[in-house]
Order: structure tokens, then sequence, then C-alpha cells
């Protein structure tokens, strides 16, 4: 019986948070825009990004409600973790922007997640069970926040290590460059020196006779 409730539990609470995770490209002067739907007021949406590459790891983004009213905006982020409470019933748009970047694009990784926040309700028989339900209940929550913060740890890792990659690609790609460019400065400074000896013995001038 304790076993059938907990998964009950967990059950009601997957049902209540919808999300996506996604890992999406943004070109230089591009705008992107996703959605999310709220059903009621009053639920919970989570909202997490970070630039994986690309620039300065640095991205335009803007919240904005139904009513076309902007709840959050920020120029210039590398990432950021926030959770609003939607007051209105409608579609949210949560959109990028790479308009500072005229060249480089950017990796950009984002989670939307919508939840509802629920209500407890006071059983209609209390007792033995009602009492295990709570437990269980509490011990749930518990084990969704521990694993939200797992999730979050994970995500800040993650971005890190793609942070480094890219840094050490890029710098990968700029120390062959520039042994290329050193090369052929190497080769034209051999050539030009061979061309100026062979033009100084050859050169002809007055000959004299004794």
């Amino acid at each position: 019986m304790r076993l059938a409730t907990g998964w009950l539990v967990f059950c009601t609470l997957l049902s209540l948070v919808s999300g996506s995770a996604l890992t999406t490209p943004i070109a230089a002067n591009e705008r992107l825009c996703f959605y999310a739907d709220v059903d009621k007021a009053g639920e919970k949406i989570g909202f997490y990004f970070a630039v994986q590459s690309g620039g300065s790891f640095d991205i335009d983004y803007t919240v904005t409600a139904p009513s076309s009213k902007v709840l959050l905006d920020g120029t210039r982020e590398r990432q950021g973790d926030y959770v609003l409470t939607a007051n209105e019933v409608g579609e949210y748009a949560f959109c990028f922007e790479n308009d500072m970047s005229t060249i480089s694009g950017k990796l950009i990784d984002f989670d939307i997640m919508v939840e509802s926040e629920p209500r407890r309700e006071a059983p209609a028989k209390p007792g033995q069970i009602s009492e295990q339900t709570s437990s269980l209940e509490e011990s749930v929550f518990r084990l969704n926040g521990m694993l939200m913060n797992v999730k979050r740890q994970q995500k800040h890792f993650h971005t890190k290590e793609r942070r480094g990659f890219d840094v050490v690609q890029s710098t990968q790609n700029k120390l062959f460059w520039y042994a290329v460019l050193e090369t052929i400065g190497v080769i034209g400074m051999a050539m030009f020196q061979v061309y100026v000896l062979q033009t100084f013995f050859t050169k002809t001038g007055r000959r004299y006779k004794v």
C-alpha cells in the first residue's frame, strides 16, 4: 500500500511539470523565439539558458507575457536561471538576439519549464493512510528539490566544459594559422635573400683592362 501510494504521488508530480531542454545555434544578427503555454494563472515558469560557444559567450534575451509585457530582459548575458510566476494565461515568448555579433554565431543551451504548484488538501477521513501519504509527499518533494539542484549543477559543469572546449579549439586554430603564416614568412624571406644574392653576384658592371 505504501509503495502504491508513493508511486501515485510521484506520477502526480510528473504530470504537474512540463518542460523542454534544447540546444540551438543562433547565427549572427539573428533573433529566435520559443514559446510556452500556461493553462492557468499562478503557475511557475522556470527559465534557464547558457551560451555554450561563440564570440564572448554572451547573448541578449527577453521574456514576454501574452499581453506583450516584458517580464525579463538582458543584454550581453552569459547565462541565467530564473523562476517566474505566470499571472496571465496564454503563450509566453522567450527570445534570444545575437545582434551584437556580425560574424560569429552562438550555441545556446536553454530550458523552459512550466510547473503547477500542488495544493495540499485535507483528507476526508484522517488516519494512518493519510499520515503515510503526507510523509511520502514530503519525501518526494525533498527528492524533487535535490534532483533539481543536481540538474542545475550538471548544467553548470556542462556549460563550463563546453566553454573551455571552445576556448581551447579557438586557441588551437589561432596557433595553427600563426604557424602557417610564420612558415610562409620564413620561406618568403629565404627566397628574397636568395634573389638579392643572385642579383648581387650576377650584376654586370664596368670592366677595365690592365
